[in-house]
């Protein structure tokens, strides 16, 4: 069973509390329709993580045999498989916004119009798979798999807290170095000034040295600048798989089917 499965009960019991705090403070974080949505994605990116997770590591033991270097076992190669994982996933997540193929899968994760820990579990059933593209270096590198794992498993449950809007800003220095709830409120805002921002999941320092960090110093708009205004499940997972295959199928010439491909989306935040 995957770490996401058997954090369930911790994170179910979190967003309870959150949904409770945030009513005696006044404020409607949850819609119950958007959270079933939410929920339903959930269940289906489970059932495809659990399908593909052990092919995937076992793919990174054979890349494994290949490896380039042979790094130590302990806390300091521990601690640099989370780094080298955090860097790679800012790439893959800045990836997500800027390719309409990726898009496709991330955009699952933006389509709520609330912000609530609940979205933090709103994962796309093909997300796990276009991640997969980016994380197979690593064990050509060097990083054991089961490392590799454990370190996905750590950034999984790290950026489930970022998602609340309980939390205000946080001491300064752990705002500079680490990606907190204000940061990450930016990310999923669609404010014209929030767009394209803060991509990583664990340290921030990747946003401000490769230019797409903002603070957060707005009232935020939380969704998608077109909205898919929908809670059917299978919508809100397909939607945009559905879009560009109707554009490949119109097209001439793979030239063009390479271009919609990769092209930016079409109104991402």
């Amino acid at each position: 069973m995957d770490t996401l499965s058997l954090a369930l009960p911790i994170f179910a019991i979190l967003m309870v509390a959150e949904a409770i705090i945030s009513n005696l403070k006044g404020s409607q974080v949850y819609d119950p329709k958007d959270f079933m949505g939410s929920m339903s994605q959930l269940a289906m990116n489970i059932l495809i993580k659990l399908l593909i997770d052990s092919s995937i590591i076992g793919f990174h033991f054979f890349l494994y045999q290949f490896r380039v270097f042979d790094l130590t076992t302990g806390v300091i190669n521990w601690l640099l498989t989370i780094l080298v994982l955090d860097f790679i996933f800012y790439w893959y997540h800045r990836a997500s916004h800027r390719s309409r193929i990726l898009w496709c899968a991330h955009v699952v994760h933006h389509s709520s119009k609330y912000l609530n820990l609940g979205t933090a579990l709103r994962q796309s059933p093909t997300g796990p798979l276009t991640r997969a593209l980016f994380y197979w270096p690593l064990p050509l590198l060097g990083f054991h798999p089961l490392a590799i794992a454990g370190a996905g498993a750590v950034s999984t449950i790290y950026g489930f807290w970022t998602h609340t809007q309980l939390v205000d800003k946080l001491w300064k220095p752990l705002e500079f170095v680490f990606v907190t709830p204000s940061h990450h409120r930016v990310h999923h805002g669609s404010n014209r000034q929030y767009l394209d921002k803060n991509y990583a999941n664990f340290l921030i320092i990747w946003d401000r040295i490769f230019g797409t960090f903002a603070e957060e110093n707005k009232a935020i708009q939380y969704g998608l600048i077109k909205n898919i205004e929908t809670f059917n499940p299978f919508k809100i997972a397909f939607n945009e798989w559905a879009k560009l295959v109707k554009k490949i199928a119109y097209s001439r010439g793979e030239i063009k089917i390479w271009r919609y491909c990769l092209e930016p989306p079409d109104g991402t935040n």
